[in-house]
């Protein structure tokens, strides 16, 4: 009885679409939507409700000291500045490890570029390698020339295959990266180093540009000489 059931053709039946009339509402809502729609209603209605109890069972002498360390500035609750919030040794510290990261990181570069650099340097002086050969008579040495003159012409540049030299030129733009990705690092390790040495103690002052031996675009410092025990 079910496969013959089956076999009758029925009518299928289609979901009401929007009147005429209300076509500018955009779609029909259908019942899924409206219980989407109510359970993200409920949802927000039962948050404000536990808000608002939480706001009436509050202790009015309740007391905590975010309540004076913070400010509202656009209906934000925003913390004071925390610049002491550390001391000078953990400041310390934390400056030690972030130089050290950055001298792992130039020292990884550098040897990366080193790598490159070699790789390149043996490719360009590639078709400079000469061989000796040793003929027999003067037919053979006129066989090997002509065999030479061939595997010359076939290592020229005009020669060499696109994708060899779309990956040498992206090798050689990769060089250029990590070369100025290098002075970067340096420079940074440099600044790093002397803001370290700055917050040691010890009486120090810059000096002028008249007492300065080696001209040089960065502030030269000098400390003053202290007796060690």
């Amino acid at each position: 009885m079910s496969s013959l059931r089956n076999a009758i053709s029925r009518r299928a039946h289609k979901e009401r679409a929007q009147p005429e009339s209300r076509k500018k509402f955009g779609l029909l809502e259908k019942h899924k939507d409206y219980v989407v729609r109510a359970k993200a209603f409920h949802k927000k209605e039962e948050t404000l409700r536990k808000l608002r109890e939480k706001a009436e069972f509050r202790n009015p002498d309740e007391f905590y000291f975010k309540m004076i360390k913070t400010k509202v500035r656009d209906g934000v609750h925003q913390l004071e500045s925390q610049a002491n919030k550390y001391t000078q040794e953990e400041l310390m510290l934390m400056k030690t490890q972030d130089i050290g990261y950055i001298l792992q990181k130039l020292q990884s570069e550098k040897k990366k570029m080193e790598k490159l650099t070699a790789t390149l340097h043996s490719l360009d002086n590639l078709s400079s390698t000469k061989h000796s050969y040793y003929a027999e008579d003067r037919e053979e040495a006129k066989e090997i020339k002509q065999r030479a003159l061939e595997a010359e012409k076939l290592s020229a540049p005009n020669n060499i295959p696109p994708h060899i030299q779309r990956k040498t030129a992206s090798s050689y733009k990769e060089l250029e990266a990590r070369k100025s990705r290098v002075q970067e690092l340096e420079k940074i390790y440099m600044d790093m180093t002397l803001q370290k040495e700055l917050q040691k103690k010890g009486q120090k002052r810059k000096l002028r540009e008249d007492e300065i031996v080696s001209p040089t675009t960065k502030p030269v410092y000098k400390w003053r000489k202290e007796r060690k025990r």
